[in-house]
């Protein structure tokens, strides 16, 4: 049995100026992406220069923040924002949603493709190897936060959550930084290094993260403001993720089809 390492959310303070460790998590996430971008420019086939790369990382944070936030807030808790408003802008907390986000950076990333006139899912292809990163970095700040804390458990690193009750719990944080950051990356990044069909990049992301998402809410405890969505076992989280994982699969059977 583990018990929770508290961690004051707060780094440092400078009179009323408070730096979180959460945003300070998606600015390192946002840092990772535009190294791995700015090498994946550098490769013989790459179709992004420096310039446009530094403005794909900066359109893709506006849609992660904005999408995320707003995703948040419609797909979890709309009643308690429609009621206090201003806490939608209190991002510090927490309550960012990957859906929401990825919705965001799909809709800035078609834009941005427009305008240098290439094929939405080669843009697509380009980024999807970045985000595992972001998402390791993003899942670390939830456990900083001490949200989004796991179902019970009776296994040896199940964690006690002092400011939750004295339940060992599973440390989904943990495991969806592992799953959908390191490994996710791991496997994407692998294929991605070879010259793939068109949506092939974009597909295993989306078949990646749906699955490993999809298997996490199993031994993560449902948002207590919406509990189970169906059956008495599906959560938010399952019923948002399945249609990415339905989506890759068809986005990757396209791609070696069209080829």
């Amino acid at each position: 049995m583990l018990i929770y390492p508290e961690i004051d959310p707060v780094i440092f303070q400078l009179g009323p100026l408070k730096v979180h460790w959460y945003g300070v998590m998606y600015l390192i996430g946002f840092g990772l992406a535009w190294w791995l971008a700015l090498r994946r420019s550098k490769q013989p086939d790459a179709i992004f220069t420096e310039e446009q790369v530094s403005d794909i990382i900066f359109y893709s944070a506006l849609g992660v923040v904005l999408g995320g936030r707003l995703g948040y807030v419609l797909f979890y808790d709309l009643s308690t924002y429609m009621a206090t408003p201003s806490l939608i802008f209190q991002v510090w907390q927490g309550g960012m949603s990957f859906h929401g986000g990825f919705i965001g950076v799909a809709i800035a990333m078609w834009l941005y493709a427009r305008k240098l006139n290439v094929r939405f899912f080669e843009m697509t292809d380009f980024i999807a190897p970045l985000v595992p990163l972001g998402l390791f970095t993003g899942r670390i700040g939830n456990f900083i936060n001490g949200e989004l804390w796991g179902r019970p458990t009776d296994l040896p690193w199940g964690m006690i959550f002092p400011h939750v009750d004295n339940i060992p719990r599973h440390p989904s944080q943990l495991y969806q930084a592992a799953l959908e950051g390191l490994v996710l990356f791991i496997i994407v990044w692998v294929f991605s290094k070879r010259p793939r069909p068109t949506m092939a990049v974009t597909g295993l992301f989306l078949i990646g993260y749906g699955t490993f998402r999809f298997l996490v809410e199993f031994v993560r405890q449902p948002d207590r403001q919406l509990g189970f969505i169906a059956f008495d076992w599906m959560t938010m989280g399952q019923l948002l993720s399945l249609p990415l994982l339905i989506i890759g699969v068809i986005l990757m059977g396209l791609a070696y089809l069209r080829r």
